[in-house]
């Protein structure tokens, strides 16, 4: 299901190419692919830079990006679509899939994860990158994107064997969640997630682009990360300090076939299937969820548990909800959604302007979390 294509062309969007320009020049990006959506048409898309700099291979619309958490929407639809069919329900407990994935408190109490825990991020999990020192290096736990090869058995075990933050359901972080929601998929369906995946949410879209293998190497871009005087492309491992912490990347995981397939960070694929996907729920759900899931995957399922770390947010089944934009100093509308992916991609949805903007990149962090993805939500607000 491709979406419609306007006439219009990416010279009618100024601001969004100045966004763009001046990222490519001022060395912060080394390439990207901007697709926008209005109204249900893509009126803007926009490939730039360098797929691979070094061997001056140009980005294009075609270009397949390592997508990191941009993985999370796509499996949150996949998921939700299993409770649509009575397969899974929000409120039933982890171990009736993973009976062996028992985490405890600090005090040794074993309390009930549920499904919902996992969707909205308030299991009581992290992730590694949270803390250097951390337990949940210290246990070797994968954060999805590093350990080529490593098992999803594995990956739960040692999860499992790291105590909770806090009692599922009184807090907020971040974390492996995803990749415990990838078991439960996995469980329940019979497949691995990848092919779970395929057949709940891209077959039914026609999309074939995007997935957890590569159906192309040589369309893969390169990946790079922030630096001076222009970024640094990524080797074999590549530790990048994100917050209080540091991701470690291996690259070249996704091509080893024994790696688990990361509910949170696992897939590769093209900015227009990201977008196609994302339409499809902003535009109601059809044909993959109904409208009254949609309305509740988009309504803020965490009260103010957000709020201490990121003003003005709440988080809905998947992905985080702009609540309040003017303390979230961002220049979109009440309830709009975004989210992004740690190789270097942003992506937000307008639900009252009807307008979905996705910006994958090949640097991290500016693709994620730098002035890029301000400058293009300004783009789009003064552009549309």
């Amino acid at each position: 299901m491709n979406l419609p294509i306007s006439p219009s062309t990416r010279t009618s969007c100024p601001t969004i190419d100045a966004a763009i320009d001046s990222a490519l020049a001022s060395r912060r990006l080394v390439g990207t692919v901007v697709m926008v959506a209005k109204d249900g048409e893509v009126i803007y898309r926009r490939a730039a830079g360098f797929a691979d700099r070094e061997a001056r291979l140009p980005a294009s619309e075609d270009t397949i990006f390592r997508l990191a958490s941009v993985t999370k929407p796509i499996v949150t639809i996949a998921a939700m679509r299993l409770v649509e069919q009575g397969r899974i329900g929000l409120d039933d407990p982890v171990t009736k899939w993973l009976p062996d994935f028992r985490p405890r408190l600090e005090g040794g109490s074993e309390p009930a994860i549920l499904i919902r825990h996992l969707l909205t991020h308030t299991s009581g999990l992290s992730y590694c990158f949270e803390r250097d020192d951390g337990p949940y290096v210290h246990a070797g736990v994968s954060d999805g994107v590093d350990q080529p090869g490593l098992s999803l058995e594995e990956n739960l075990r040692r999860i499992a064997s790291v105590p909770l933050l806090f009692t599922p359901g009184t807090g907020w972080q971040y974390s492996v969640s995803m990749d415990v929601l990838g078991g439960v998929i996995e469980t329940e369906t019979g497949k691995r997630l990848g092919e779970a995946v395929a057949a709940l949410v891209m077959r039914p879209l026609g999309l074939s682009d995007t997935g957890f293998t590569v159906t192309d190497r040589s369309r893969l871009a390169a990946p790079y990360v922030d630096g001076s005087p222009e970024p640094k492309r990524m080797g074999e491992t590549e530790k990048v300090p994100v917050l209080n912490g540091t991701v470690t990347f291996a690259p070249d995981r996704i091509f080893d076939l024994a790696s688990f397939h990361s509910g949170g960070g696992g897939m590769a694929g093209i900015a227009s299937d990201v977008l196609t996907v994302l339409e499809a729920i902003r535009k109601g759900g059809a044909p993959l969820l109904s409208e009254k899931t949609v309305r509740a995957m988009t309504t803020n399922q965490i009260g103010d548990l957000l709020e201490p770390t990121r003003p003005g947010f709440g988080f809905g089944l998947g992905w985080a909800i702009v609540l309040d934009p003017a303390k979230a100093g961002l220049p979109v509308s009440p309830g709009s959604l975004q989210w992004g992916g740690v190789y270097g991609h942003h992506w937000f949805m307008d639900l009252t302007r009807k307008v979905t903007l996705v910006g994958l990149t090949n640097t991290t962090l500016e693709g994620m979390s730098g002035q890029f993805t301000l400058d293009l939500k300004k783009a789009v607000a003064a552009d549309l």
